[in-house]
Protein backbone atom coordinates (compact mmCIF):
# COMPACT_ATOMS: atom_id res chain seq x y z
CA UNK A 1 0.00 0.00 0.00
CA UNK A 2 3.05 2.03 1.10
CA UNK A 3 4.29 1.81 -2.96
CA UNK A 4 0.77 2.84 -4.16
CA UNK A 5 0.89 6.27 -2.14
CA UNK A 6 4.33 6.93 -3.39
CA UNK A 7 3.38 6.50 -7.18
CA UNK A 8 -0.23 8.43 -6.10
CA UNK A 9 1.82 11.48 -4.63
CA UNK A 10 4.78 11.49 -7.32
CA UNK A 11 2.23 11.38 -10.40
CA UNK A 12 -0.52 13.62 -8.80
CA UNK A 13 2.42 16.04 -7.56
CA UNK A 14 3.88 16.27 -11.03
CA UNK A 15 0.39 16.96 -12.15
CA UNK A 16 -0.07 19.54 -9.95
CA UNK A 17 3.54 21.26 -11.25
CA UNK A 18 2.42 21.12 -14.53
CA UNK A 19 -0.55 23.06 -14.30
CA UNK A 20 1.39 25.53 -12.09
CA UNK A 21 3.49 25.63 -14.76
CA UNK A 22 0.96 26.31 -17.33
CA UNK A 23 -0.60 28.73 -14.87
CA UNK A 24 2.51 30.84 -14.36
CA UNK A 25 3.73 30.48 -18.10
CA UNK A 26 -0.19 32.05 -18.87
CA UNK A 27 0.42 35.13 -16.68
CA UNK A 28 3.68 36.08 -18.08
CA UNK A 29 2.55 36.07 -21.14
CA UNK A 30 -0.18 37.86 -20.98
CA UNK A 31 0.66 40.20 -17.85
CA UNK A 32 4.32 39.70 -16.42
CA UNK A 33 6.44 39.33 -19.45
CA UNK A 34 6.21 43.13 -20.46
CA UNK A 35 9.40 43.77 -19.19
CA UNK A 36 11.19 41.64 -21.17
CA UNK A 37 9.20 42.42 -23.96
CA UNK A 38 10.11 46.24 -23.91
CA UNK A 39 13.84 44.91 -23.72
CA UNK A 40 13.62 43.17 -26.94
CA UNK A 41 12.09 46.44 -28.37
CA UNK A 42 14.38 48.73 -27.01
CA UNK A 43 17.31 46.85 -28.23
CA UNK A 44 15.83 46.51 -32.09
CA UNK A 45 14.64 49.61 -32.56
CA UNK A 46 17.76 51.92 -32.60
CA UNK A 47 18.95 49.67 -34.99
CA UNK A 48 15.76 49.57 -37.61
CA UNK A 49 15.03 51.67 -40.32
CA UNK A 50 11.59 53.67 -40.41
CA UNK A 51 9.31 51.30 -42.15
CA UNK A 52 10.42 48.79 -39.82
CA UNK A 53 10.06 51.25 -36.61
CA UNK A 54 6.53 51.88 -37.20
CA UNK A 55 5.88 48.18 -37.98
CA UNK A 56 7.50 47.78 -34.91
CA UNK A 57 5.79 50.00 -32.74
CA UNK A 58 2.33 48.74 -34.23
CA UNK A 59 2.90 45.10 -33.06
CA UNK A 60 3.68 46.48 -29.59
CA UNK A 61 0.60 48.54 -29.50
CA UNK A 62 -1.77 45.03 -30.41
CA UNK A 63 0.29 43.29 -28.26
CA UNK A 64 -0.80 45.67 -25.37
CA UNK A 65 -4.53 45.60 -26.58
CA UNK A 66 -4.77 42.05 -26.13
CA UNK A 67 -4.52 41.84 -21.74
CA UNK A 68 -6.53 45.02 -21.67
CA UNK A 69 -9.12 43.62 -23.59
CA UNK A 70 -9.39 40.36 -21.73
CA UNK A 71 -9.22 42.67 -18.58
CA UNK A 72 -12.00 44.63 -19.25
CA UNK A 73 -14.26 41.61 -20.30
CA UNK A 74 -13.36 39.93 -17.08
CA UNK A 75 -14.86 43.46 -15.47
CA UNK A 76 -17.59 43.56 -17.12
CA UNK A 77 -18.76 40.30 -16.55
CA UNK A 78 -18.10 40.94 -12.52
CA UNK A 79 -19.80 43.98 -12.87
CA UNK A 80 -22.77 42.35 -14.81
CA UNK A 81 -22.87 39.82 -11.86
CA UNK A 82 -23.10 41.91 -9.00
CA UNK A 83 -25.74 44.11 -10.36
CA UNK A 84 -27.80 41.00 -11.06
CA UNK A 85 -27.35 39.74 -7.54
CA UNK A 86 -28.51 43.04 -6.38
CA UNK A 87 -31.63 43.28 -8.02
CA UNK A 88 -34.31 42.43 -5.75
CA UNK A 89 -36.99 41.70 -8.54
CA UNK A 90 -37.58 38.09 -8.92
CA UNK A 91 -36.53 37.61 -12.95
CA UNK A 92 -38.19 34.30 -12.96
CA UNK A 93 -41.78 35.61 -12.16
CA UNK A 94 -41.00 38.48 -14.53
CA UNK A 95 -40.49 35.94 -17.37
CA UNK A 96 -44.02 34.19 -16.28
CA UNK A 97 -45.76 37.35 -16.20
CA UNK A 98 -44.37 38.14 -20.05
CA UNK A 99 -45.24 35.45 -21.08
CA UNK A 100 -48.51 35.45 -19.32
CA UNK A 101 -48.82 38.72 -21.35
CA UNK A 102 -47.41 37.42 -24.73
CA UNK A 103 -50.41 34.67 -24.57
CA UNK A 104 -53.19 37.08 -24.18
CA UNK A 105 -51.81 39.59 -26.94
CA UNK A 106 -51.92 36.01 -29.23
CA UNK A 107 -55.85 35.36 -28.38
CA UNK A 108 -56.88 39.29 -28.57
CA UNK A 109 -55.03 38.90 -32.08
CA UNK A 110 -56.88 35.81 -32.98
CA UNK A 111 -60.46 36.87 -32.04
CA UNK A 112 -59.25 40.39 -34.24
CA UNK A 113 -58.76 38.42 -36.71
CA UNK A 114 -62.02 36.36 -36.74
CA UNK A 115 -64.38 39.42 -36.15
CA UNK A 116 -62.77 40.92 -39.06
CA UNK A 117 -62.88 37.68 -41.55
CA UNK A 118 -66.97 37.46 -40.28
CA UNK A 119 -67.29 41.15 -41.79
CA UNK A 120 -65.55 40.60 -44.95
CA UNK A 121 -67.62 37.64 -45.27
CA UNK A 122 -71.10 39.39 -44.85
CA UNK A 123 -70.30 42.81 -46.47
CA UNK A 124 -69.00 40.31 -49.60
CA UNK A 125 -65.32 42.20 -49.09
CA UNK A 126 -66.27 45.55 -50.44
CA UNK A 127 -66.34 47.79 -47.06
CA UNK A 128 -63.01 49.48 -45.66
CA UNK A 129 -62.96 47.75 -42.25
CA UNK A 130 -60.59 50.14 -40.18
CA UNK A 131 -57.13 47.97 -38.77
CA UNK A 132 -57.44 47.42 -35.14
CA UNK A 133 -54.15 45.22 -34.69
CA UNK A 134 -51.91 48.17 -32.75
CA UNK A 135 -55.47 48.57 -30.27
CA UNK A 136 -55.78 45.06 -29.78
CA UNK A 137 -52.05 45.14 -28.06
CA UNK A 138 -52.67 48.55 -26.61
CA UNK A 139 -56.28 48.87 -25.34
CA UNK A 140 -57.38 47.39 -22.41
CA UNK A 141 -60.64 46.20 -23.92
CA UNK A 142 -61.09 43.22 -26.66
CA UNK A 143 -62.26 44.37 -29.95
CA UNK A 144 -66.01 43.89 -30.86
CA UNK A 145 -67.73 44.10 -34.01
CA UNK A 146 -69.47 47.74 -32.81
CA UNK A 147 -65.21 48.87 -32.17
CA UNK A 148 -64.39 47.51 -35.93
CA UNK A 149 -67.06 49.03 -37.60
CA UNK A 150 -68.15 51.84 -34.85
CA UNK A 151 -72.15 51.08 -35.07
CA UNK A 152 -73.78 50.22 -32.23
CA UNK A 153 -76.40 47.11 -31.74
CA UNK A 154 -79.30 47.48 -33.34
CA UNK A 155 -81.39 45.54 -30.82
CA UNK A 156 -81.22 43.25 -28.34
CA UNK A 157 -82.32 40.54 -30.24
CA UNK A 158 -79.27 40.58 -33.22
CA UNK A 159 -76.21 43.15 -34.33
CA UNK A 160 -77.03 44.57 -37.47
CA UNK A 161 -73.44 45.35 -39.90
CA UNK A 162 -72.80 48.84 -41.25
CA UNK A 163 -73.61 48.75 -45.27
CA UNK A 164 -75.04 45.03 -45.21
CA UNK A 165 -78.19 43.00 -45.31
CA UNK A 166 -76.60 40.43 -43.11
CA UNK A 167 -78.11 39.85 -39.39
CA UNK A 168 -77.33 37.38 -36.77
CA UNK A 169 -79.12 36.32 -33.84
CA UNK A 170 -78.45 36.03 -30.96
CA UNK A 171 -79.37 31.89 -30.33
CA UNK A 172 -76.69 31.56 -33.30
CA UNK A 173 -73.33 30.38 -32.75
CA UNK A 174 -71.10 33.10 -32.53
CA UNK A 175 -68.09 30.57 -32.84
CA UNK A 176 -69.39 28.69 -35.82
CA UNK A 177 -69.91 31.79 -37.81
CA UNK A 178 -66.42 33.03 -37.50
CA UNK A 179 -65.09 29.65 -38.62
CA UNK A 180 -67.59 29.27 -41.67
CA UNK A 181 -66.03 32.81 -42.83
CA UNK A 182 -62.19 31.60 -42.13
CA UNK A 183 -62.58 28.54 -44.10
CA UNK A 184 -64.30 30.39 -46.72
CA UNK A 185 -62.17 33.05 -47.12
CA UNK A 186 -59.09 30.13 -46.97
CA UNK A 187 -60.94 28.23 -49.82
CA UNK A 188 -60.68 31.75 -52.36
CA UNK A 189 -57.07 32.11 -51.12
CA UNK A 190 -56.68 28.53 -52.61
CA UNK A 191 -58.55 29.01 -55.14
CA UNK A 192 -56.71 32.17 -56.26
CA UNK A 193 -53.53 30.25 -56.01
CA UNK A 194 -54.78 27.74 -58.15
CA UNK A 195 -55.73 29.88 -61.19
CA UNK A 196 -52.38 31.91 -60.17
CA UNK A 197 -49.48 29.20 -59.61
CA UNK A 198 -47.65 26.66 -62.25
CA UNK A 199 -47.17 23.90 -60.31
CA UNK A 200 -45.30 22.14 -63.10
CA UNK A 201 -43.31 24.82 -64.78
CA UNK A 202 -41.20 21.58 -66.29
CA UNK A 203 -44.31 20.18 -68.08
CA UNK A 204 -45.69 23.50 -68.93
CA UNK A 205 -42.67 23.84 -71.34
CA UNK A 206 -43.12 20.39 -72.93
CA UNK A 207 -47.04 21.86 -73.89
CA UNK A 208 -45.36 25.01 -75.17
CA UNK A 209 -42.66 22.80 -77.29
CA UNK A 210 -45.08 20.24 -79.00
CA UNK A 211 -47.81 22.98 -79.85
CA UNK A 212 -46.88 23.61 -82.73
CA UNK A 213 -44.67 19.70 -83.64
CA UNK A 214 -44.95 18.21 -86.63
CA UNK A 215 -43.79 14.50 -86.79
CA UNK A 216 -41.66 13.59 -89.46
CA UNK A 217 -42.30 10.81 -92.17
CA UNK A 218 -41.96 7.55 -90.44
CA UNK A 219 -40.37 4.54 -92.50
CA UNK A 220 -44.02 1.81 -91.73
CA UNK A 221 -42.21 -0.79 -94.56
CA UNK A 222 -38.63 -1.46 -92.78
CA UNK A 223 -37.91 -5.22 -91.58
CA UNK A 224 -36.64 -5.90 -87.88
CA UNK A 225 -33.30 -7.55 -89.54
CA UNK A 226 -32.91 -4.01 -91.62
CA UNK A 227 -33.87 -2.11 -88.24
CA UNK A 228 -30.71 -4.19 -86.10
CA UNK A 229 -28.65 -3.93 -89.30
CA UNK A 230 -28.99 -0.34 -90.01
CA UNK A 231 -28.54 0.68 -86.33
CA UNK A 232 -24.93 -1.19 -86.48
CA UNK A 233 -24.28 0.75 -89.52
CA UNK A 234 -25.46 4.21 -87.65
CA UNK A 235 -23.56 3.94 -84.63
CA UNK A 236 -20.38 3.34 -86.41
CA UNK A 237 -20.47 5.56 -89.10
CA UNK A 238 -22.10 8.84 -87.40
CA UNK A 239 -21.05 7.98 -83.91
CA UNK A 240 -18.09 5.37 -84.20
CA UNK A 241 -19.50 3.08 -81.90
CA UNK A 242 -19.30 -0.29 -82.61
CA UNK A 243 -21.09 -3.22 -81.21
CA UNK A 244 -21.76 -6.99 -82.60
CA UNK A 245 -24.73 -7.95 -84.45
CA UNK A 246 -25.21 -10.33 -81.86
CA UNK A 247 -25.34 -8.02 -79.19
CA UNK A 248 -28.32 -5.74 -81.10
CA UNK A 249 -30.06 -8.61 -81.90
CA UNK A 250 -30.25 -8.85 -77.67
CA UNK A 251 -31.36 -5.44 -77.64
CA UNK A 252 -34.23 -5.86 -79.88
CA UNK A 253 -35.72 -8.75 -78.71
CA UNK A 254 -35.33 -7.87 -75.29
CA UNK A 255 -37.37 -4.72 -75.89
CA UNK A 256 -40.04 -6.90 -77.35
CA UNK A 257 -39.90 -9.25 -74.18
CA UNK A 258 -39.96 -6.68 -71.14
CA UNK A 259 -40.16 -2.30 -70.58
CA UNK A 260 -37.24 -2.69 -68.86
CA UNK A 261 -33.34 -4.14 -69.56
CA UNK A 262 -30.84 -4.31 -67.32
CA UNK A 263 -27.11 -3.74 -69.39
CA UNK A 264 -24.63 -5.44 -67.14
CA UNK A 265 -20.68 -6.19 -67.92
CA UNK A 266 -17.55 -5.33 -67.47
CA UNK A 267 -16.57 -1.25 -67.40
CA UNK A 268 -15.74 0.50 -70.98
CA UNK A 269 -17.81 -1.95 -73.29
CA UNK A 270 -20.64 0.52 -73.94
CA UNK A 271 -23.49 -0.14 -72.26
CA UNK A 272 -24.60 3.66 -71.59
CA UNK A 273 -23.68 4.08 -74.92
CA UNK A 274 -25.47 1.28 -76.88
CA UNK A 275 -29.10 3.23 -76.02
CA UNK A 276 -27.40 6.69 -76.21
CA UNK A 277 -26.57 5.78 -79.72
CA UNK A 278 -30.18 3.45 -80.47
CA UNK A 279 -32.43 6.71 -79.38
CA UNK A 280 -30.01 8.95 -81.62
CA UNK A 281 -30.74 6.38 -84.74
CA UNK A 282 -34.62 6.81 -83.57
CA UNK A 283 -34.40 10.51 -83.96
CA UNK A 284 -35.60 10.66 -80.31
CA UNK A 285 -32.70 11.34 -78.07
CA UNK A 286 -32.91 9.29 -74.52
CA UNK A 287 -32.91 10.94 -71.04
CA UNK A 288 -29.85 9.45 -68.86
CA UNK A 289 -30.53 9.59 -64.92
CA UNK A 290 -27.64 8.85 -62.78
CA UNK A 291 -28.50 6.82 -60.05
CA UNK A 292 -27.33 8.08 -56.73
CA UNK A 293 -26.60 6.04 -53.70
CA UNK A 294 -29.11 8.10 -51.46
CA UNK A 295 -32.05 7.05 -53.82
CA UNK A 296 -34.94 5.55 -51.54
CA UNK A 297 -38.21 6.02 -52.81
CA UNK A 298 -40.24 7.35 -55.67
CA UNK A 299 -39.33 11.01 -54.45
CA UNK A 300 -35.77 10.11 -56.24
CA UNK A 301 -37.66 10.02 -59.56
CA UNK A 302 -40.57 11.87 -60.11
CA UNK A 303 -39.64 14.11 -57.51
CA UNK A 304 -42.65 15.36 -54.85
CA UNK A 305 -44.94 18.78 -54.00
CA UNK A 306 -43.39 21.36 -52.32
CA UNK A 307 -47.04 22.72 -49.89
CA UNK A 308 -44.81 25.93 -49.10
CA UNK A 309 -43.98 26.98 -52.66
CA UNK A 310 -47.34 25.33 -54.24
CA UNK A 311 -44.78 24.37 -57.19
CA UNK A 312 -44.10 20.29 -57.95
CA UNK A 313 -40.34 19.77 -57.60
CA UNK A 314 -39.83 17.81 -60.64
CA UNK A 315 -37.10 15.70 -61.81
CA UNK A 316 -35.33 14.83 -65.58
CA UNK A 317 -37.38 11.48 -65.23
CA UNK A 318 -40.88 12.89 -64.88
CA UNK A 319 -40.19 15.28 -67.53
CA UNK A 320 -39.39 11.93 -69.95
CA UNK A 321 -42.11 9.96 -68.71
CA UNK A 322 -44.52 13.11 -69.82
CA UNK A 323 -43.30 13.80 -73.10
CA UNK A 324 -43.58 10.39 -74.28
CA UNK A 325 -47.49 10.88 -74.11
CA UNK A 326 -46.67 13.57 -77.21
CA UNK A 327 -44.46 10.91 -79.25
CA UNK A 328 -45.10 7.97 -81.27
CA UNK A 329 -41.61 6.62 -81.77
CA UNK A 330 -40.00 4.67 -79.01
CA UNK A 331 -38.72 6.67 -76.02
CA UNK A 332 -35.75 5.90 -73.95
CA UNK A 333 -34.88 6.16 -70.36
CA UNK A 334 -31.73 5.10 -69.00
CA UNK A 335 -31.31 4.75 -65.10
CA UNK A 336 -27.34 4.52 -65.55
CA UNK A 337 -25.56 3.03 -62.42
CA UNK A 338 -28.89 1.48 -61.35
CA UNK A 339 -27.57 -0.77 -59.12
CA UNK A 340 -25.84 1.92 -56.61
CA UNK A 341 -29.11 2.10 -54.97
CA UNK A 342 -31.78 -0.98 -54.02
CA UNK A 343 -33.84 -0.86 -57.23
CA UNK A 344 -36.50 -2.41 -55.33
CA UNK A 345 -36.41 0.82 -53.25
CA UNK A 346 -36.87 3.81 -55.74
CA UNK A 347 -38.18 1.23 -58.44
CA UNK A 348 -40.73 -0.35 -57.16
CA UNK A 349 -43.73 1.91 -57.92
CA UNK A 350 -43.05 1.37 -61.36
CA UNK A 351 -42.40 -2.23 -61.11
CA UNK A 352 -45.32 -2.45 -60.47
CA UNK A 353 -47.29 -0.28 -62.69
CA UNK A 354 -45.69 -2.22 -65.50
CA UNK A 355 -46.97 -5.28 -64.22
CA UNK A 356 -50.89 -4.44 -64.83
CA UNK A 357 -52.03 -6.38 -67.55
CA UNK A 358 -54.09 -3.42 -69.06
CA UNK A 359 -52.11 -0.20 -70.65
CA UNK A 360 -54.97 1.50 -69.10
CA UNK A 361 -53.78 0.80 -65.77
CA UNK A 362 -50.22 2.06 -65.91
CA UNK A 363 -50.72 5.48 -63.57
CA UNK A 364 -48.83 7.48 -61.38
CA UNK A 365 -50.17 9.75 -58.94
CA UNK A 366 -48.83 12.82 -58.38
CA UNK A 367 -50.72 15.37 -56.92
CA UNK A 368 -53.76 14.64 -55.33
CA UNK A 369 -56.59 16.78 -57.69
CA UNK A 370 -56.25 18.85 -60.39
CA UNK A 371 -55.67 22.63 -60.60
CA UNK A 372 -56.57 24.76 -63.60
CA UNK A 373 -53.21 25.67 -64.93
CA UNK A 374 -51.91 21.79 -65.16
CA UNK A 375 -49.84 20.48 -68.09
CA UNK A 376 -52.77 19.04 -70.49
CA UNK A 377 -51.55 15.60 -70.84
CA UNK A 378 -51.90 14.63 -66.27
CA UNK A 379 -55.43 13.54 -65.72
CA UNK A 380 -57.04 14.74 -62.39
CA UNK A 381 -53.13 14.89 -61.01
CA UNK A 382 -52.66 11.18 -62.70
CA UNK A 383 -49.61 10.63 -65.42
CA UNK A 384 -50.03 7.91 -67.69
CA UNK A 385 -47.33 5.75 -68.47
CA UNK A 386 -46.90 5.63 -72.38
CA UNK A 387 -46.29 2.29 -74.58
CA UNK A 388 -44.03 3.60 -76.09
CA UNK A 389 -41.62 3.81 -73.25
CA UNK A 390 -38.37 1.86 -72.09
CA UNK A 391 -36.27 1.75 -69.03
CA UNK A 392 -32.62 0.74 -69.71
CA UNK A 393 -30.68 0.20 -66.63
CA UNK A 394 -26.54 -0.24 -66.70
CA UNK A 395 -25.39 -2.06 -63.83
CA UNK A 396 -21.93 -2.76 -62.84
CA UNK A 397 -21.18 -5.63 -60.12
CA UNK A 398 -18.34 -4.45 -57.85
CA UNK A 399 -17.86 -3.54 -54.01
CA UNK A 400 -19.74 -0.53 -54.39
CA UNK A 401 -23.40 -1.71 -55.62
CA UNK A 402 -26.09 -4.03 -54.70
CA UNK A 403 -26.85 -7.13 -56.44
CA UNK A 404 -30.05 -6.85 -58.07
CA UNK A 405 -32.62 -9.47 -56.52
CA UNK A 406 -34.35 -11.99 -58.51
CA UNK A 407 -37.95 -9.82 -57.96
CA UNK A 408 -36.28 -7.31 -60.42
CA UNK A 409 -34.76 -9.83 -62.77
CA UNK A 410 -37.79 -11.78 -63.22
CA UNK A 411 -39.08 -8.44 -64.53
CA UNK A 412 -36.48 -7.40 -66.55
CA UNK A 413 -33.83 -8.95 -69.33
CA UNK A 414 -30.75 -8.90 -68.66
CA UNK A 415 -28.08 -8.09 -71.79
CA UNK A 416 -24.52 -8.78 -71.33
CA UNK A 417 -21.77 -6.95 -72.84
CA UNK A 418 -18.57 -8.48 -71.77
CA UNK A 419 -16.36 -7.68 -75.01
CA UNK A 420 -16.00 -4.67 -77.37
CA UNK A 421 -16.94 -5.66 -80.96
CA UNK A 422 -14.32 -4.52 -83.32
CA UNK A 423 -14.15 -1.29 -85.48
CA UNK A 424 -15.15 -1.72 -89.04
CA UNK A 425 -15.77 0.92 -92.15
CA UNK A 426 -19.09 1.77 -93.87
CA UNK A 427 -20.51 4.26 -95.38
CA UNK A 428 -22.87 7.34 -93.82
CA UNK A 429 -25.86 5.28 -92.31
CA UNK A 430 -29.17 7.98 -91.93
CA UNK A 431 -31.54 7.56 -89.16
CA UNK A 432 -34.25 5.61 -88.81
CA UNK A 433 -37.99 7.11 -88.14
CA UNK A 434 -39.83 4.23 -86.74
CA UNK A 435 -43.15 4.27 -84.59
CA UNK A 436 -43.20 2.43 -81.46
CA UNK A 437 -46.61 0.85 -82.69
CA UNK A 438 -44.38 0.03 -86.13
CA UNK A 439 -42.45 -1.15 -83.98
CA UNK A 440 -45.20 -3.72 -81.94
CA UNK A 441 -46.47 -5.05 -84.98
CA UNK A 442 -43.07 -6.39 -86.14
CA UNK A 443 -42.74 -8.31 -82.91
CA UNK A 444 -45.98 -9.61 -83.47
CA UNK A 445 -45.75 -10.17 -87.09
CA UNK A 446 -42.56 -12.06 -86.17
CA UNK A 447 -43.93 -14.54 -83.47
CA UNK A 448 -46.55 -15.63 -86.45
CA UNK A 449 -43.30 -15.70 -88.81
CA UNK A 450 -40.80 -17.58 -86.36
CA UNK A 451 -42.81 -19.77 -83.62
CA UNK A 452 -41.04 -21.30 -81.45
CA UNK A 453 -40.77 -25.28 -82.77
CA UNK A 454 -42.29 -28.02 -81.19
CA UNK A 455 -38.91 -29.90 -81.00
CA UNK A 456 -37.50 -27.30 -79.48
CA UNK A 457 -41.16 -27.34 -76.75
CA UNK A 458 -40.44 -30.91 -76.02
CA UNK A 459 -37.19 -30.11 -75.05
CA UNK A 460 -37.39 -27.24 -73.19
CA UNK A 461 -40.38 -29.67 -71.45
CA UNK A 462 -37.65 -32.05 -70.43
CA UNK A 463 -35.20 -29.91 -69.04
CA UNK A 464 -37.51 -28.06 -66.99
CA UNK A 465 -38.40 -31.68 -65.60
CA UNK A 466 -34.78 -32.21 -65.16
CA UNK A 467 -34.55 -28.89 -63.54
CA UNK A 468 -37.49 -29.29 -61.11
CA UNK A 469 -36.39 -32.89 -59.99
CA UNK A 470 -32.77 -32.20 -59.13
CA UNK A 471 -32.80 -28.74 -58.43
CA UNK A 472 -36.15 -27.95 -57.47
CA UNK A 473 -35.94 -24.94 -60.29
CA UNK A 474 -38.81 -24.36 -62.62
CA UNK A 475 -39.20 -21.78 -65.34
CA UNK A 476 -42.08 -19.48 -63.86
CA UNK A 477 -44.77 -18.12 -66.33
CA UNK A 478 -43.23 -14.70 -66.47
CA UNK A 479 -40.39 -16.46 -67.95
CA UNK A 480 -42.03 -18.39 -70.28
CA UNK A 481 -44.02 -14.91 -71.78
CA UNK A 482 -40.39 -13.46 -71.76
CA UNK A 483 -39.14 -16.66 -74.21
CA UNK A 484 -42.33 -16.46 -76.32
CA UNK A 485 -41.68 -12.75 -77.08
CA UNK A 486 -37.80 -13.18 -77.01
CA UNK A 487 -37.15 -16.07 -79.18
CA UNK A 488 -39.08 -15.28 -82.44
CA UNK A 489 -38.01 -11.55 -82.62
CA UNK A 490 -34.32 -12.71 -82.17
CA UNK A 491 -34.78 -14.78 -85.22
CA UNK A 492 -37.01 -12.55 -87.21
CA UNK A 493 -33.18 -10.15 -86.39
CA UNK A 494 -31.21 -12.75 -88.02
CA UNK A 495 -30.37 -15.29 -85.36
CA UNK A 496 -31.24 -18.58 -84.79
CA UNK A 497 -33.53 -20.45 -82.34
CA UNK A 498 -31.32 -22.19 -80.90
CA UNK A 499 -29.73 -19.39 -80.24
CA UNK A 500 -32.20 -17.48 -78.72
CA UNK A 501 -33.45 -20.43 -76.39
CA UNK A 502 -29.70 -20.52 -75.64
CA UNK A 503 -29.29 -16.64 -74.00
CA UNK A 504 -33.08 -17.03 -72.56
CA UNK A 505 -31.98 -20.19 -70.33
CA UNK A 506 -28.62 -19.17 -69.73
CA UNK A 507 -30.03 -15.31 -68.01
CA UNK A 508 -33.07 -16.42 -67.36
CA UNK A 509 -33.35 -19.87 -65.60
CA UNK A 510 -29.85 -20.73 -64.66
CA UNK A 511 -28.96 -17.64 -63.23
CA UNK A 512 -30.80 -18.62 -60.02
CA UNK A 513 -27.84 -20.75 -59.46
CA UNK A 514 -25.93 -17.82 -57.86
CA UNK A 515 -28.94 -18.06 -55.03
CA UNK A 516 -28.27 -21.45 -54.20
CA UNK A 517 -25.72 -22.72 -51.95
CA UNK A 518 -23.28 -24.51 -55.21
CA UNK A 519 -21.37 -26.43 -53.03
CA UNK A 520 -23.82 -29.18 -52.45
CA UNK A 521 -24.74 -29.47 -55.94
CA UNK A 522 -21.49 -29.02 -57.66
CA UNK A 523 -21.52 -32.77 -58.81
CA UNK A 524 -24.79 -32.33 -60.40
CA UNK A 525 -24.15 -29.60 -62.53
CA UNK A 526 -21.66 -31.43 -64.27
CA UNK A 527 -24.50 -34.00 -64.76
CA UNK A 528 -26.57 -31.17 -66.00
CA UNK A 529 -24.25 -29.97 -68.83
CA UNK A 530 -24.03 -33.35 -70.36
CA UNK A 531 -27.84 -33.58 -70.31
CA UNK A 532 -28.46 -30.20 -71.70
CA UNK A 533 -25.75 -31.40 -74.47
CA UNK A 534 -27.57 -34.54 -74.96
CA UNK A 535 -30.68 -32.16 -75.30
CA UNK A 536 -29.91 -29.80 -78.25
CA UNK A 537 -26.17 -31.20 -79.17
CA UNK A 538 -22.76 -30.58 -78.05
CA UNK A 539 -22.43 -27.32 -79.33
CA UNK A 540 -25.75 -26.15 -79.44
CA UNK A 541 -26.22 -23.89 -76.02
CA UNK A 542 -22.67 -22.92 -76.01
CA UNK A 543 -24.18 -19.72 -73.47
CA UNK A 544 -25.89 -21.93 -71.20
CA UNK A 545 -22.71 -24.33 -70.74
CA UNK A 546 -19.85 -21.77 -70.15
CA UNK A 547 -21.90 -20.13 -67.40
CA UNK A 548 -22.98 -23.30 -65.85
CA UNK A 549 -18.74 -24.07 -65.57
CA UNK A 550 -18.22 -20.82 -64.54
CA UNK A 551 -20.89 -20.61 -61.50
CA UNK A 552 -18.95 -23.94 -60.88
CA UNK A 553 -15.83 -22.83 -60.70
CA UNK A 554 -16.89 -19.74 -58.82
CA UNK A 555 -18.34 -21.18 -56.09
Amino acid sequence: MSEFLKFAYELLSQVLYNIVQWLAAFVKLLFTGWVEYFLIFRTYFPTLNIPAKILSVLLMLVLIAIPILIIVLLVRHLIMRHKLKMDKTDNAELYREIGRLNKQVISLVDEKNRILALKVNAMGGTARIPYVGASALADDVIPTVENVTGNAPAAAGGVAVAGGNVKLDATESFAEAAATAVVNAKEKVEETQRNQVQRFPKLALVDEKYEGYVEPAYDNLISLEDFTEGYRLYAASQLHLYYTPEIVRRFVAGMASSKLLILEGISGTGKTSLPYSFSRYMNNPATIVSVQPSFRDRTELLGYFNEFSKRFNETEFLRALYEANYRPDPTLIVLDEMNLARIEYYFAEMLSVLEMPSKDEWVLDLVPTAWPGDPKRLDAGKLHVSDTTWFIGTANNDDSTFTITDKVYDRAMPIELNERADAFECELHPQCFITAEHLQVLFERAKIDHPISEEMLENLEKLDSYLSTRFKLSFGNRIIKQMYDFVPVYVACGGTELGGMDYIIARKVLKKFESMNVNFVRDEITGLIEYIEKLFGAAGMPDSVDYLRRIQNLY
